[in-house]
């Protein structure tokens, strides 16, 4: 079991109220994502969840029993952090052991749950070095060995690949997502990498300033934003949102249209615009283009190998199908 439920939760540090009071309910063997700019509150909500923080007020209730005072280790909770915290002096095989050690947990038990946790990782073939002999993708690896050996029931992790480099980043949030298939335990993982939540998300959550957003699959979020601040934050590249007056032809305040629903022609379109600096991606490229109707560059999404050059004029014309209109509160209309 692994469901949490949030009800009014708030924190503050002195008088800055760095959370709000929210509502939040994650369910049982859900994949979760905080998701937000830095400084948005994502990992304190997540160290309220596993009680390394005290909530100012509102209740934490885990598998329906309130867990607000109770101290992390009896949360059955195991989280994961940025920084492996491996010991360097031991092998493989007992970093990943050492809780279960301290429990004094019978040998045998110790033992095969070890190998399982090796088998998930792909770490058995290296139970007997120490950390200063794998990667950075390795020792992160036994950093989660040694959280699920706990077998606890959910897991929190708190931007476990921020010091990862880039290959090494996409292939663990496969190997994290391929974990949360086998076990189908409740994971809550905080990024600030919007491309993180989407590719590894049930369910994203969008924080700005302690305060939530939106709640929701990564589909829904990308195709329905609620507001221009998801609009903008959840996509890569980001949804170009224009405003001036070819909003209000819409009857919007602002209007969003997303790169890869713009069609480009050397002929005629809606919007004239010139080419500036291009993106090549290999299977897809992306231009921004300044057009006169707008103050700032469109990005443009072409598939396929396209070559435009510096400074051409070109016509664009949005997908009216997925055009996103929002008010002058930047709500969803």
């Amino acid at each position: 079991m692994g469901r949490f439920v949030l009800d009014k939760v708030s924190k503050s540090f002195g008088d800055a109220q760095v959370i709000p009071p929210l509502d939040l309910t994650i369910e049982d063997g859900e994949f979760t994502v905080f998701v937000g700019p830095s400084g948005c509150g994502k990992s304190t909500l997540l160290r309220l969840i596993a009680g390394l923080e005290d909530v100012t007020s509102g209740t934490v209730n885990i598998d329906g029993k309130e867990m607000t005072d109770v101290p992390p280790a009896k949360r059955g909770l195991s989280m994961v952090f940025q920084s492996y915290a491996l010991y360097p002096h031991m092998s493989v095989r007992k970093n990943i052991a050492f809780p279960l050690r301290m429990a004094k947990m019978d040998k045998a038990e110790i033992k095969k749950r070890v190998e399982d946790a090796a088998s998930v990782l792909n770490l058995t073939d290296y139970l007997d070095r120490r950390p200063g002999q794998l990667s950075g993708g390795q020792r992160q690896r036994v950093a989660i060995g040694r959280a699920i050996v706990r077998e606890p029931s959910a897991f929190l992790f708190d931007e476990p690949l921020s010091n990862l480099d880039a290959a090494l980043r996409v292939g663990m949030r496969l190997e994290i997502s391929e974990m949360h298939k086998r076990l189908a335990t409740t994971m809550i993982y905080v990024t600030h990498d919007q491309v993180e939540a989407m590719t590894m998300a049930d369910k994203i959550v969008v924080l700005q300033a302690g305060v939530i957003e939106q709640v929701g699959s990564p589909l829904e979020l990308y195709r329905s934003p609620r507001n221009t601040f998801v609009a903008g934050f959840i996509g890569s590249p980001k949804m170009n949102l224009l405003k001036g007056a070819e909003a209000e032809k819409h009857g919007a305040t602002t209007i969003g249209i997303r790169p890869e629903h713009i069609s480009i022609s050397h002929e005629s379109g809606m919007w004239e615009g010139v080419v500036g600096v291009s993106e090549h991606l290999g299977s897809d490229s992306f231009f921004h283009v300044q057009c006169d109707a707008f103050e700032h560059p469109l990005t443009v999404r072409a598939t396929g190998e396209v070559e435009l050059n510096y400074g051409a004029k070109i016509f664009l014309t949005p997908d009216l199908a997925h055009l996103h209109k929002f008010d002058a509160d930047g709500l969803r209309l």
